[in-house]
């Protein structure tokens, strides 16, 4: 098991309006990550996703993607000291 990672990701396009939070968290969840997510007033999407690098990692890779109805324009990552997140959230 690799050491634990966390990845602040700021995602814009078309993120919301189209489940694009609650489609990030059904896939960290699906893959065993904790974080959250949530809207931001400038239009893109924030998340933060802790755990295992390669979990992480798929996710991050899948926020390129996101929900079948988003159209992401931009993935930006910041990699952070990780603060022991437990569970994953939807923010308001």
């Amino acid at each position: 098991m690799s050491e634990r990672v966390r990845a602040h990701v700021f995602v814009s396009g078309k993120v919301q309006g189209v489940y694009y939070r609650a489609s990030t968290r059904d896939a960290a969840r699906e893959a065993g990550v904790d974080g959250w997510v949530r809207n931001l007033r400038d239009g893109r999407v924030e998340a933060v996703f802790e755990g295992d690098e390669a979990a992480v990692e798929s996710v991050v890779e899948w926020c390129h993607e996101g929900s079948p109805a988003a159209s992401v324009g931009d993935v930006a990552v910041e990699y952070e000291a990780p603060e022991g997140v437990d569970g994953f959230e939807i923010r308001r």
